[in-house]
C-alpha cells in the first residue's frame, strides 16, 4: 500500500491507497498542539497531538486498527508546497532532498516547514519506509526563462525572486488524464483550476508554458481571501499605512471574494444573492477570461478547455461565465451538460472540447510515489 501525507502547519491528512492505486482509507489530526482531533473513515474523536510526531502516530495507529498494519505500507508520498528552483521534479527523499527542502523554507514559509516536518516524524516512526516529495511548483518548471523571470536586478532574481507557480500537482494529474479522456493529448490546454485558491495554467504539448500565480500563490486570479494580482506600489502603500505584517493579512487573507462579497465561499455567495455577492461573482469570472487570454496568447492558441478543483467542478453559473467570456476563442458549453456537471461539456461540432476533469491529486502522488520508489535507492532523510 502507498500511504499519501499532506501536512499543514495544525493539521496532517493522509489517503491510503492499495496496489491498484485505488483509495481504501483515509484519516487526519485537525488542530495539532491544540484541541486536537482524529478523523477515521466517519468517525471523529478527540485526541492529544501536541506536534506532527505524535498526530502521525495517532494517524497510524487508527490505519493498523482499521486492518491497515504499517508492515503492509510499501513507501509513503508526501505533498511539498515549494520546490525552489532545484526540485523541479518528484524525488525519493534523501539527506539532500531534505536538505533542499529545507532551503526553500524562505520561499514558503507557511507550508514547507510543516511538509518537513512530517517527512522527518514518519522517517522516525518508521524508519526504513521510502519517502518520495512531490512539489507543487514542479510542473512549472518547463516555463521559459522569459514567463519566469521578473524584471528585477540580477542581484535580486539571484535572492529567488522569480515567478514558480503553484497547483502544479492538481495540474499535472490533469494533464496526466487527458489523453484517456480525448484518445489523445491536446497540443494547447487552458486549464482552470478554481477553488478557494485559484490558478490557470497554459499546458502546450504536456507541458506547463506559464501560469497565474508566480513567487507566492498571492498572484493572479481573484482568490477567496487572497486579492490576486495588485500593482507593486499598492502593496507598498498597504504596507506603509499596515506594516508588513499588516499588507500581509490583507493581501492574503482580508481581500479576494471575502471582501467584494462578504464571504469567501462560493456557495455563500450564490446563496446571499446580493448584489454585492454578484459583484464579487463577476470580478472572479471577468479576473479568470482576462488571465486566460493570456495564458492562449502564450501558448499561441487553443485547443481544449479542463475545469478542476471545487468551483470548477462544482460552479455551473462559473463555468457558463467564463466559457461566454472565451467565446472569442471557439468556446462554447451546452447549457444541459453544463448544469448537470457532465465530463465533458461542448456540444457536438465544437472547436474546442471542454472538460471537467475531478481533482485527483492524492492519486498522482501515489503513482508518482510508487514510480520512484521503483528506481534505484537514495540515504534516507534524517
Amino acid at each position: 500500500m502507498i500511504l499519501v501525507v499532506n501536512a499543514g502547519s495544525s493539521s496532517i491528512k493522509v489517503a491510503l491507497f492499495d496496489a491498484a492505486l485505488a483509495p481504501v482509507a483515509g484519516a487526519a489530526v485537525t488542530e495539532i498542539g491544540g484541541a486536537a482531533r482524529l478523523r477515521l473513515g466517519g468517525q471523529e474523536r478527540d485526541c492529544a497531538a501536541p506536534d506532527h510526531d505524535a498526530a502521525l502516530g495517532l494517524i497510524l495507529s487508527a490505519l493498523a486498527a482499521a486492518g491497515h498494519p504499517v508492515a503492509a505500507i510499501a513507501a509513503a508520498g508526501h505533498r511539498v508546497v515549494h520546490g525552489g528552483g532545484s526540485l523541479v521534479r518528484p524525488a525519493r527523499v534523501t539527506e539532500e532532498v531534505a536538505a533542499a527542502i529545507e532551503a526553500c523554507i524562505p520561499l514558503a514559509p507557511l507550508h514547507n516547514p510543516h511538509n518537513l516536518a512530517a517527512i522527518r516524524a514518519l522517517a522516525r516512526l518508521v524508519p526504513d519506509l521510502p519517502q518520495v516529495a512531490c512539489f507543487d511548483t514542479a510542473f512549472h518548471a518547463t516555463n521559459p526563462d522569459v514567463a519566469r523571470r521578473y524584471a528585477l536586478p540580477s542581484s535580486e532574481t539571484a535572492r529567488g525572486i522569480r515567478r514558480y507557480g503553484f497547483h502544479g500537482i492538481s495540474f499535472a494529474s490533469l494533464a496526466a488524464r487527458l489523453p484517456a479522456l480525448l484518445g489523445a493529448m491536446p497540443e494547447r490546454v487552458l486549464a482552470l483550476h478554481l477553488g478557494n485558491g485559484a490558478s490557470l495554467c497554459a499546458i502546450r504539448g504536456g507541458q506547463s508554458v506559464a501560469t497565474t500565480m508566480g513567487y507566492s500563490p498571492l498572484d493572479g486570479l481573484t482568490m477567496g481571501t487572497r486579492a490576486g494580482s495588485i500593482d507593486g506600489n499598492a502593496v507598498l502603500r498597504l504596507a506603509a499605512e499596515h506594516g508588513i505584517e499588516g499588507a500581509a493579512r490583507i493581501l492574503n487573507h482580508q481581500s479576494g471574494l471575502l471582501a467584494l462579497g462578504g464571504a469567501s465561499d462560493m456557495r455563500a455567495l450564490h446563496a446571499a444573492g446580493t448584489e454585492r455577492a454578484r459583484f464579487a461573482i463577476a470580478h472572479f469570472c471577468y479576473w479568470a477570461v482576462r488571465h486566460s487570454g493570456s495564458m492562449i496568447a502564450a501558448m499561441g492558441g487553443l485547443d481544449c478547455v479542463a475545469f478542476t478543483g471545487g468551483i470548477g467542478e462544482n460552479d455551473a453559473e462559473v463555468r457558463a461565465a467564463i466559457a461566454a467570456g472565451l467565446a472569442f476563442a471557439g468556446v462554447t458549453v451546452e447549457p444541459e451538460a453544463n448544469a448537470r456537471h457532465a465530463a465533458r461539456l461542448d456540444p457536438p461540432g465544437a472547436a474546442v472540447p471542454v472538460l471537467i476533469v475531478p481533482a485527483a491529486e492524492e492519486r498522482w502522488i501515489a503513482e508518482e510515489t510508487v514510480r520512484i520508489v521503483a528506481g534505484p535507492p537514495g540515504r534516507a532523510a534524517p
